[in-house]
């Protein structure tokens, strides 16, 4: 869906290219602390989980579709091992 009309979706490119890199670097990594935070919370809200549970179902969030059945199976191992 796009609602921003393009003058205002150019003005707004406009500004974040003027940023500097380290800026803007900053700015993506602050949004994905609010992302983990969010994701965190959404898996919590069902009740307490132990941690290496949490740190599953976070990488399943963020990164399930990257990995085939079998690497994921190999990494969630190795996550809950500790």
């Amino acid at each position: 869906m796009m609602d921003t009309t393009p003058d205002i979706a150019a003005e707004y490119h406009r500004r974040l290219m003027a940023l500097s890199p380290a800026r803007r670097l900053a700015m993506a990594c602050d949004m994905f602390t609010t992302a983990k935070a969010f994701a965190r919370a959404g898996i919590l809200k069902d009740g307490p989980h132990p941690e290496s549970e949490v740190r599953c179902r976070m990488f399943l969030h963020f990164y399930g579709n990257d990995f085939s059945e079998e690497e994921k199976a190999k990494i969630l191992a190795h996550i809950r091992a500790g």
